[in-house]
């Protein structure tokens, strides 16, 4: 098992513990404390070179990353396009299978 698959399994883990939190909770936690909804900074966006370099620059410091990046999961599972709890596209496309297999979330109507 590679560094990447244990980091996802990691990743999935964390995530175990909002798999039975309703999709409407975690949008309303999502839009009401995502540092990304509140307004944005007079200097515009954060420079990055990398995906990941603006993901950690975007979601650095959010309270509800977990929660975002949950509610991307199952909403968008692997059609996920952007930056969504601190994590690029590629990164929780990798994810999602493994997110897939833990607990019941296949039952849940996830993708």
């Amino acid at each position: 098992m590679s560094a990447d698959d244990l980091w996802l399994i990691g990743v999935a883990w964390r995530l175990d513990r909002l798999r039975w939190v309703p999709t409407e909770v975690l949008t309303d936690v999502v839009t009401s404390e995502g540092v990304c909804m509140w307004p944005p900074p007079d200097d515009g966006p954060p420079d990055a070179s990398r995906d990941g370099e603006l993901a950690e620059r975007l979601c650095g410091g959010c309270p509800v990353r977990d929660e975002c990046l949950e509610l991307e999961l199952r909403t968008a599972g692997l059609d996920t396009v952007g930056v969504w709890g601190g994590m690029t596209d590629d990164d929780r496309r990798a994810l999602h299978p493994v997110w897939l297999r833990r607990g019941e979330r296949t039952d849940r109507g996830a993708r």
